[in-house]
C-alpha cells in the first residue's frame, strides 16, 4: 500500500510584497512562527481580517510566508457560504476570475478584485517520491481513506517538483467529511488522467 501523509489547510492567505507593506508598514517583514510541509515554507505570526464584498468579516486569518508574486486567500466552502465570498475552486495561483475581498491590517487595506479560492485537493511530491509512487506531475488521482468515516476522496491533482516534500493537503471541510487530523496517512488510489 502507498501511503501518503495528511496536512488539513485551515484557511490562510499569501501576499505580495506590496500588500505587505500596504497591510503592516513600508519595509515590514513577515516574522514565521512555525514551518510547514514544504521547504521554505512557514506560517507567520502575522493576521489580517478579509472582508467579503457584501461586508462579512472572517477575523484573524494567518499570513503564510514567504511573499508571493500575487495575493491571495483560501477558504473552505463553508467559509465561502457563512461570510458570503465568491470562491471557486482552483490550484494555488490560479486567481483569474475568482472572489474579491478586502484585506484589512494593523496599518492599511488592501482591495483585491480577485484572489478568493477554494484550494483543490493536491498531493506534493517530490521528483523521487513521484517515481516511487509511479506518478506524474498534473495527474488526477484518487484517496482511500480508512477509518471510521472511510471512503474514496476523488480528483486530487498530482504536483511534483524538486521542491516539495510528499504531503497531502486537504482543506478543513474535506478532513471534517473524512474525520481526517493533520497527520494521519491515507493510500494512493492511481488513475492515469493527465490535467492539461
Amino acid at each position: 500500500m502507498k501511503k501518503i501523509p495528511v496536512g488539513i489547510s485551515g484557511r490562510h492567505l499569501h501576499v505580495t510584497l506590496e500588500h505587505l507593506e500596504t497591510l503592516f508598514g513600508k519595509g515590514y517583514k513577515l516574522t514565521p512562527m512555525k514551518d510547514l510541509s514544504q521547504p521554505g515554507q512557514y506560517a507567520a505570526n502575522e493576521k489580517v481580517d478579509v472582508m467579503s464584498p457584501n461586508g462579512k468579516l472572517l477575523a484573524g486569518v494567518r499570513i503564510l510566508g514567504p511573499v508571493r508574486p500575487a495575493s491571495q486567500v483560501e477558504i473552505s466552502r463553508s467559509d465561502a457560504l457563512r461570510f458570503k465570498f465568491v470562491a471557486p475552486v482552483r490550484s494555488s495561483g490560479d486567481v483569474k476570475g475568482s472572489g474579491a475581498c478586502t484585506l484589512i491590517g494593523p496599518n492599511g487595506q488592501v482591495e483585491l478584485s480577485e484572489g478568493v479560492i477554494i484550494a483543490d485537493r493536491h498531493i506534493h511530491f517530490s521528483d523521487e517520491e513521484a517515481k516511487t509512487y509511479g506518478v506524474e506531475n498534473g495527474q488526477i488521482v484518487s484517496l482511500k481513506i480508512s477509518g471510521i468515516k472511510a471512503g474514496i476522496l476523488d480528483n486530487v491533482l498530482c504536483r511534483v517538483s524538486p521542491k516539495y516534500l510528499l504531503d497531502c493537503h486537504l482543506d478543513t471541510d474535506d478532513g471534517s467529511a473524512f474525520m481526517l487530523s493533520t497527520g494521519d496517512q491515507v493510500e494512493l488510489v492511481k488513475s492515469y488522467t493527465i490535467n492539461q
